[in-house]
């Protein structure tokens, strides 16, 4: 940060705070209250993304929630592109990806007690690397798909997603601060999945149950 001057950092400050703010939005809990579907944190797992509100059964708001997570996501990094230097803007971008991912998993206003982050780290990764957000888009919508399971999906996404930004630098963390952004959230989105690991681990994981027709 030494080559920062004063208002870069505080642009950058404004920035990630803005990122955190519009991350900390429960879309998931919104949706569902306003669709009169009760709280959504007394539903399933208690978790406020689109997974747990398929649970209520209602695929629409489902859909809905995962498309307004990406989008709190990459809106918060668009405007840190948009507003800053080109000589700051990727790390300030950096930095807001990783505030936006934070204010998900902590938003402040639950209580610091959010989701698992994976529709916005989805959204942020879009916003700073599209080909690394198709790349791990597409494993986690593949490894869903075969286990019918959604958090392994998840996993495996964020898994890939740290891998390929490192493969489209040249496998250096030290020339792209997106590469570091996006390994800081993938790794708090995996750690966020604690639970699901364990339970992946010992075959008690739910699958996702498929329509009889």
């Amino acid at each position: 940060m030494q080559d920062f001057p004063s208002y870069a950092l505080w642009l950058l400050a404004a920035l990630a705070f803005l990122g955190y703010v519009l991350g900390s939005v429960p879309f998931g809990l919104i949706l569902t209250s306003l669709a009169g579907e009760g709280d959504l944190r007394k539903i399933g797992s208690g978790n406020i993304g689109a997974t747990n509100v398929l649970r209520t059964g209602n695929k629409k708001l489902a859909a809905a929630t995962l498309l307004l997570d990406m989008g709190k996501g990459l809106i918060a990094v668009l405007i840190a592109w948009i507003m800053t230097p080109p000589v700051f803007s990727t790390r300030i971008a950096a930095a807001t990806a990783v505030a936006a991912v934070v204010g998900h998993c902590f938003p402040v206003f639950l209580g610091f007690k959010g989701g698992k982050g994976v529709a916005t780290g989805l959204g942020v990764t879009l916003g700073l690397s599209p080909l690394t957000a198709l790349t791990g888009g597409i494993v986690w919508l593949i490894t869903a798909k075969l286990t019918r399971i959604s958090s392994a999906g998840a996993l495996a996404g964020f898994i890939a997603i740290p891998l390929t930004a490192l493969a489209l630098n040249g496998f250096k963390m030290n020339h792209d601060p997106k590469v570091l952004a996006l390994l800081l959230i993938s790794i708090l989105i995996i750690a966020r999945h604690h639970a699901n690991i364990v339970r992946l681990l010992s075959g008690t994981e739910p699958r996702v149950e498929r329509k009889k027709k």
